[in-house]
């Protein structure tokens, strides 16, 4: 693995999980209470030991940069891993931003050759799934294959979304088309029985989809990149061109759990599928195979007459008389007395506010960091440092699927109000 280089795309400007990505690029988007998107592919990287990273990006990448840079020091004991982000840069070579995910790579080529290794791994910043590494890259090498593709047993309704791969009995790619509809759709079933899944299982899952993760062979990665100029696109663009010159496509059976955090109900549900009792689809808790995040020595969270079940509790939290339920609550989150929580995320703050300091701010007409007292808050997200009043009602009674209000700090995605990071809520306000 150590002639192995990963790069992490981090994708563009984040549209579909707006307004989260209002202040911050997509990857570092926080995820179960103390976490970013971006720990998930850099924490399998370093169990798979690739320690050379790059993380692509062009949208907001001043927070994912501190992130990095605050958590991931690979380089300790003199080695040569790392790190690092890319942002997208206008070169005369290169006048224009990143137009797509081969265009990232392709742009940032001159780097990546510059390393004596002989494969890359392309992998997503906006997935939320453990995957040893090693196992895709051993998969490319014994199968001989030039480019080798994630592949997701999936549904006819799901298939409906994604790149689809027809291979033969032995995984190797012969089709790949990008969601097809209807007898295009048919044709691209594959028997996924031969591939290890049950009867039952195969037959509900027929069609193997992209994951949008990728082990290249060096020479055939910058050969794509250069024959193919005006190609942007992997998925849509440089996959079909490999095949279509005779290059060996293999696929990587990936049968586990893999969800793709690119909508805020995407989002949400996957955040909220981690309070799940007994057994929850993904798991943090994994001493073999551990996410990792930026380490920032808090003080234990307090519970004060809390009532709280099937929620996650992020560190430095005070929680005083309230009721919360189905819930995940990020580091230093505080709510107050007579607080209803359910179904909700809240993200936490970046810094804590004391007694004094949150007195003043009440005797000054201000509202402290946090949920006010008498406040009842059901299916939202909270995002950073939000200020929400006393009495404050966030229940979307009227099931309002979409809305933007800006000028009030909120928006209204797939039925779910987000509060803006920093936003302020006033007291007695109803939403």
């Amino acid at each position: 693995m150590k002639r192995v280089l990963a790069i992490i795309l981090g994708g563009g400007a984040g549209t579909r999980l707006y307004p989260l990505t209002k202040m911050r690029a997509k990857p570092a988007v926080p995820l179960a209470g103390k976490y970013r998107l971006i720990d998930i592919p850099v924490s399998n990287c370093i169990n798979s030991e690739i320690n050379k990273i790059y993380v692509l990006t062009q949208f907001n990448s001043a927070s994912l940069n501190r992130h990095l840079t605050m958590t991931y020091n690979l380089s300790a004991g003199f080695g040569q891993g790392f790190v690092e982000v890319l942002a997208a840069q206008q070169t005369p070579d290169s006048p224009s931003w990143f137009e797509g995910t081969a265009d990232a790579v392709r742009k940032y080529k001159w780097l990546f050759q510059e390393w004596d290794v002989d494969h890359y791994v392309i992998l997503s910043g906006d997935q939320l799934y453990r995957m040893d590494y090693a196992k895709f890259v051993h998969h490319h090498i014994a199968t001989g294959a030039n480019l080798t593709v994630g592949a997701l047993p999936v549904d006819p309704v799901q298939a409906e979304g994604f790149g689809l791969m027809r291979t033969d009995s032995n995984g190797v790619i012969q089709e790949f088309r990008e969601k097809p509809k209807g007898a295009d759709l048919e044709a691209m079933q594959v028997d996924t029985q031969q591939m290890g899944l049950s009867a039952e299982d195969a037959a509900n899952r027929p069609y193997l989809a992209s994951m949008g993760i990728y082990v290249f062979s060096r020479q055939t990665l910058f050969d794509l990149l250069d024959t193919n100029p005006d190609a942007t696109d992997f998925g849509k663009e440089l996959i079909p061109a490999s095949l279509a010159r005779g290059d060996r496509l293999q696929s990587f059976l990936f049968n586990d759990y893999w969800e793709d955090i690119g909508t805020i109900g995407a989002f949400y549900e996957a955040n909220l599928a981690l309070t799940e009792q007994p057994n929850p689809p993904f798991s943090f808790y994994d001493e073999k195979f551990p996410i990792y995040t930026r380490p920032r020595y808090l003080p234990p969270s307090k519970l004060q007459d809390a009532q709280v079940t099937n929620s996650i509790i992020g560190e430095g939290s005070l929680l005083k008389a309230c009721s919360i339920h189905h819930c995940v609550l990020g580091v230093r989150s505080r709510v107050e007395d007579e607080v209803v929580l359910q179904d909700t995320l809240l993200m936490g703050s970046d810094f804590f506010e004391s007694n004094e300091e949150r007195g003043l701010l009440r005797e000054t007409g201000g509202i402290p960091i946090g949920i006010g007292k008498g406040s009842t808050i059901k299916k939202a997200i909270i995002d950073k440092n939000v200020r929400i009043g006393n009495n404050v009602n966030i229940t979307n009674k009227d099931n309002i699927e979409e809305a933007d209000r800006p000028e009030h700090n909120f928006y209204i995605r797939n039925g779910i109000v987000v509060v803006v990071k920093n936003g302020t809520i006033p007291d007695g306000m109803i939403i």
